[in-house]
C-alpha cells in the first residue's frame, strides 16, 4: 500500500510540476508590458498590428487584462526612432516588438537587456542585428522578410506583364540593401533601371520630377519606412502619370496600386506574437533562431489596370494569389 501511495503522489507530483512552473512564469495578476515601435503610423501599419493582436489572442493574451501594449509610431521618420525607443525602455516594458531594421536597431542600442522582436527585418545578420539567423546571440530575434532577394523577381513579373517596358524609375531608400539584386535583374532583363533615393518626405517631388524627365515607362518601390507611409501619395504618382507599377507590400495594391509581390506581412506579424509568448514565458532571445517568411503573395488590382487601359496577361492573372476586381 506504501508503494502505490508513493506512485500515486508521484504522479501527482510529475502531473502538476508543468502546471506550477507556468503558473510561477506567469504569476497571478501580472499585466505584461508591450512595447510597438512601428515605422509608419498607425493607419499604414493597420493591418499587420492587427494581426500581431490575433496571433496573442489566439495565444491566450487580452488586451488590458494579461498584456498592455504602449504604442510608438515613427510617422515614417526614421530620427524618431531613438527617442522612441527611449520612451518604451524608461516604461520598463517586458518585451519591445518593431516593424524593420532602423527601429529595432535602435531598440538595441537603446537596451541590452529588454528582449526584441522584429517582426519584419531585412538581412538582420548584414545590419548587425543578430550573430546569426540560427543563434541570434543577444537580447534581439524575429522574423526576416527576405526583402533585398525579391527585387529581381519584381522586376521579372513586372518584364513579363508589361513585355515592352524598357526604362524602370527605381524608387528606393538610401543604403537599400537590395540594391544590388535589383541592379542584377535589370540587367539580365536588358531594362534600364533610374534609381531614385527618398530619404524625407520633402524628396518625393525632385523623384517624381526625375522620374518624368527620364521618361520612365514603369515604376518600382523598395521597401522603407518613408515609403510605406507615403504608400498613397506614390500610387496617386504613378496612376496620374499612367505608369504601370510594382510595389513590396500589399498594402500598396490595397491603395490603388497595380501589382506587388512580397511576403504575407501580416503572417510575419501574427507569427511575432508566437516569439513574444515564448519570451514571457522565460525563453531568451538567444535561444530563438530568426524565421523566414513561409507565404509569399503575388497580388493584381484588375480596376487599377482597367483605369489605366492596360491589359494583365493571363498566364500572369492564374498565377496571382489575390486579384481585386
Amino acid at each position: 500500500m506504501r508503494l502505490i501511495g508513493l506512485a500515486v503522489a508521484l504522479t501527482l507530483c510529475l502531473t502538476l510540476a508543468p502546471l506550477a512552473a507556468e503558473a510561477q512564469q506567469q504569476p497571478a495578476g501580472k499585466v505584461y508590458r508591450i512595447g510597438l515601435l512601428v515605422s509608419g503610423s498607425e493607419s499604414s501599419h493597420q493591418s499587420r498590428i492587427e494581426a500581431f493582436r490575433q496571433g496573442l489572442r489566439v495565444l491566450g493574451y487580452v488586451e488590458g487584462h494579461h498584456i498592455a501594449v504602449e504604442y510608438r509610431y515613427a510617422e515614417g521618420r526614421t530620427d524618431r526612432f531613438p527617442d522612441l525607443a527611449a520612451e518604451l525602455v524608461a516604461l520598463k516594458v517586458d518585451v519591445i516588438v518593431t516593424s524593420s531594421n532602423p527601429a529595432a536597431l535602435a531598440a538595441k542600442k537603446a537596451t541590452r537587456t529588454i528582449p526584441i522582436v522584429f517582426a519584419s527585418a531585412n538581412d538582420p545578420v548584414v545590419t548587425g542585428l543578430v550573430a546569426s539567423l540560427a543563434r541570434p546571440g543577444g537580447n534581439v530575434t524575429g522574423l526576416t522578410n527576405l526583402s533585398s532577394e525579391l527585387g529581381g523577381k519584381r522586376l521579372e513579373l513586372l518584364k513579363e506583364a508589361f513585355p515592352k517596358v524598357t526604362r524602370v524609375a527605381y524608387l528606393s531608400i538610401p543604403q537599400n540593401l537590395g540594391a544590388g539584386e535589383v541592379k542584377a535583374g535589370a540587367q539580365a532583363l536588358g531594362l534600364q533601371l533610374q534609381s531614385l533615393s527618398v530619404r524625407t518626405s520633402r524628396d518625393f517631388d525632385g523623384a517624381f520630377e526625375a522620374a518624368l524627365r527620364e521618361r520612365a515607362h514603369a515604376l518600382m518601390t523598395s521597401p522603407g519606412p518613408v515609403l510605406n507611409t507615403h504608400r498613397t501619395r506614390i500610387v496617386d504618382f504613378a496612376m496620374k502619370n499612367r505608369l504601370p507599377a510594382i510595389y513590396p507590400d500589399s498594402e500598396f495594391v490595397n491603395a490603388g496600386g497595380l501589382m506587388s509581390y512580397a511576403p504575407n506581412l501580416p503572417d510575419l506579424w501574427r507569427r511575432a506574437a508566437t516569439f513574444v509568448d515564448r519570451i514571457l514565458k522565460g525563453t531568451k532571445p538567444a535561444d530563438l533562431p530568426v524565421e523566414q517568411p513561409t507565404k509569399f503573395e503575388l497580388v493584381i488590382n484588375l480596376k487599377t489596370a482597367k483605369a489605366l487601359g492596360l491589359t494583365i496577361p493571363q498566364t500572369l492573372l492564374l498565377r496571382a494569389d489575390r486579384v481585386i476586381q
